[in-house]
């Protein structure tokens, strides 16, 4: 679990700098930071997918999902339903209030790709680029809300450490009858969700992410499916 641990150590460091500078972080700094993080992603995203596609048994499962799971997400308002939690957090109380900087913080920590497969890839691959990853972007924002909100800000890190700890054990637990090929579909899915979250960092392309995540569910469900008839 050393890439979920490097994630959580981070949020506490940032969260620890943000409280230290007592101010916002310039956008202009910000700005920088993430547009290496969208480019890191598109990287990272498209070396997955290149790296498993060619390996799938059923090449269009990964096109299904991603259009199936689009349809599904996008049915619940997924992405709608978060970003007005988060407005909601962000209309009430006072400007340096802890409750509301932990609860947007908690969701914009948990809710995401990164946060989902990262675990699961580390624990059936060893993998821990994506979480590697998500912990630089985690740094980032949790120093820009600390500096906002205060120090306790890094009580997200053991909410963080508990919702990726259960992906990651789920994985550990069920991965040695998980096959092969299974492993494969998500990780393209995946890899593919990664993807979009980077044209959405860099402002390219806003393709609602969140209501892209159930289509990590499609793959699975297939096999289930596959294995029953």
């Amino acid at each position: 679990m050393i890439g979920t641990i490097t994630n959580t150590i981070t949020i506490l460091i940032g969260s620890a700098a943000g409280a230290f500078l007592k101010r916002g972080i310039k956008p202009r700094y910000q700005e920088v930071m993430y547009t290496a993080m969208g480019l890191a992603s598109l990287s990272l995203g498209f070396n997955a997918v290149v790296r498993t596609m060619p390996k799938s048994e059923y090449p269009v499962l990964f096109i299904v999902s991603i259009a199936l799971g689009g349809l599904i997400g996008t049915k619940l308002d997924l992405d709608g339903r978060f970003t007005r939690l988060v407005d909601h957090f962000d209309r009430t109380g006072t400007e340096g209030s802890l409750a509301k900087g932990l609860s947007t913080g908690i969701l914009l920590y948990c809710i995401g790709t990164f946060s989902i497969v990262g675990p699961m890839l580390s624990a059936l691959e060893g993998d821990n680029t994506f979480l590697y990853t998500n912990a630089t972007l985690d740094l980032i924002t949790s120093a820009v809300l600390a500096a906002t909100y205060g120090i306790g800000m890094a009580w997200a890190a053991p909410v963080l450490f508990c919702w990726q700890g259960m992906f990651y054990l789920v994985a550990k637990l069920f991965g040695p009858i998980i096959p092969d090929a299974l492993v494969n579909e998500i990780i393209t899915v995946g890899g593919t969700l990664i993807v979009a979250s980077g044209l959405s960092l860099l402002k390219i392309k806003d393709c609602k992410t969140l209501n892209l995540l159930p289509s990590l569910a499609i793959p699975i469900l297939f096999w289930i499916v596959k294995e029953a008839i």
